[in-house]
């Protein structure tokens, strides 16, 4: 017995329930709206700090093409999410087009894996927001005491948790005054990584460039052991090491935390204007322009200082470079520019935390009182305020570093579920209409799924065993509430 966790939810269906009166979101976004949210989103954490950071560790100048791989991987998952999002323009995002093409109960996981990214993906630029204020604000009349500036030597994160509070007002205000917001940080956040490109050139020592890709190395004994060792070593036994091939392909698997904005764009298909159109436009347009500015700026710090000389526990290696080259008021412009960016990214993420939730709970898999949406402004205010309470407890009383492993195994999963998703839904809807339409089905998707689940084999096996842990509390959960007031179920069962 299936007991119910393959039922499929119709692509007629999911597009029915977005014109209901008390779920249904406005329609406020064009293309450009769509590549600004995908490049404010990634325009963040992951430039400002995990370029130098993976270069220190992993992959030494070759960090530029761990980028690389990890922008095909999204590229091609990227084709995928086009199809579905213009196809099924509703929001959930992978755990929309799960629904419509494997069954409930993958669908619910993928849901709840997504809650878990944005979550935890949401309150870390808030907590680097809070760092990078700190060192604007140092030695000026408007310090931040350490005691609520950090948890790490202090009891709480105020300006982080305070940030997230003010986002949540905003996002229940209107997505389109949230577009316009992310429209003038991100302006500025791209002019400062410009001003970055451009500077950092004429600083370039080419030498540091050699050799690329730096030989293979064991890495030195951890306190954790195997725990923090990429689980593909611990699988097949093979011996540690950092740097070399395999360093590239672990740091591609670090950053690409730097590469989920497309996903959420693929999160506002409900809010967009011609989905059809402009949803494919804003996924590859941001996913394009934000590949090529980070390579762009790998190969600049680590061409400015050799990547031995890289601190890995620097929360601004960018800035540290051009102070070390003698350039402390570009090191200021960076530290200001990420301080401002990263207010986008923290919205960004919440924003898609928002859209999965509510669209869970529109199905009811998630309690349906929370899918209301606000009379007036049109947003599932409800959603947003609940989920805005963990997001905020989280960055003001949790060090969050460790966590962006786990963000980046839920997104790489996700990307997973959507390519096979594509093969599933075309082989069992010929009929749909595809504005877009990925080619050389199967191949791409396949390409697509190998090249993810490798990168998330070059994750840490801690990461690994949190995973697995929070999709077990994710199937009780469902098992225990969701499956039985599932819409599905009742619409099934005639009632």
């Amino acid at each position: 017995m299936s007991l119910g966790i393959f039922r499929t939810k119709s692509v007629e269906q999911t597009l029915q329930d977005t014109e209901e009166p008390e779920h249904q979101l406005k329609k406020n976004l064009g293309a450009l709206d769509l590549i600004v949210f995908g490049v404010g989103v990634s325009v963040g954490a992951g430039i400002f700090v995990l370029t130098g950071h993976a270069a220190a560790t992993n992959a030494g100048p070759a960090i530029a093409l761990s980028f690389l791989i990890a922008g095909l991987g999204c590229g091609l998952a990227a084709l995928c999410y086009a199809e579905l999002a213009s196809t099924v323009p509703a929001a959930g995002s992978a755990y929309t087009y799960t629904y419509a093409t494997m069954g409930e109960l993958l669908a619910w996981i993928i849901g709840w894996d997504l809650i878990l990214e944005f979550t935890v993906g949401a309150a870390a630029p808030a907590t680097s927001f809070s760092q990078y204020l700190g060192v604007i604000f140092s030695g000026t009349p408007f310090a931040i005491p350490e005691a609520i500036a950090t948890t790490e030597n202090g009891y709480l994160n105020l300006p982080a948790g305070l940030l997230v509070i003010g986002l949540t007002m905003v996002l229940i205000s209107g997505v389109k005054l949230s577009s316009r917001i992310n429209q003038v940080v991100t302006g500025i956040k791209v002019l400062v990584v410009l001003a970055v490109i451009v500077v950092g050139a004429f600083l370039i020592n080419v030498s540091n460039w050699v050799p690329f890709i730096p030989p293979a190395q064991t890495p030195a004994a951890s306190e954790g052991g195997f725990l923090h060792l990429p689980m593909v070593q611990s699988l097949f036994g093979l011996e540690p090491s950092v740097f070399g091939i395999g360093g590239v392909f672990a740091a591609a698997a670090m950053v690409f935390f730097a590469f989920i904005g497309f996903d959420v764009v693929a999160t506002t298909a409900e809010e967009t204007r011609n989905p059809q159109r402009n949803l494919p436009i804003g996924i590859f347009g941001s996913l394009a322009i934000v590949t090529l500015l980070y390579m762009a700026v790998s190969l600049v710090i680590t061409g400015m200082q050799n990547y031995q000389d890289i601190d890995p526990n620097d929360g601004a290696p960018l800035a540290t470079a051009f102070v070390n080259a003698g350039l402390p008021i570009m090191g200021n412009l960076i530290a200001i520019g990420a301080c401002i960016g990263l207010i986008v990214v923290c919205m960004i993420l919440f924003l898609g935390q928002t859209r999965v939730g509510f669209a869970m709970s529109r199905d009811h898999l998630l309690p349906a009182a929370l899918a209301k949406t606000h009379p007036r402004f049109g947003t599932p205010y409800r959603f947003t305020i609940l989920a805005g309470i963990p997001i905020a407890i989280l960055a003001a009383f949790v060090p969050l570093s460790t966590l962006a492993e786990l963000v980046n195994i839920g997104t790489l999963s996700a990307f997973i579920m959507v390519s096979i998703g594509v093969v599933i839904l075309r082989k069992r809807r010929p009929d749909l209409e595809r504005s877009f339409k990925v080619p050389w089905v199967p191949v791409i998707p396949i390409a697509s799924v190998i090249i993810c689940f490798y990168l998330m084999l070059n994750l840490s096996v801690e990461t690994w065993i949190r995973f697995v842990i929070w999709l077990v509390i994710g199937f009780i959960v469902y098992f225990a509430y969701s499956r039985k007031h599932s819409r599905l179920n009742f619409m099934q069962a005639g009632r």
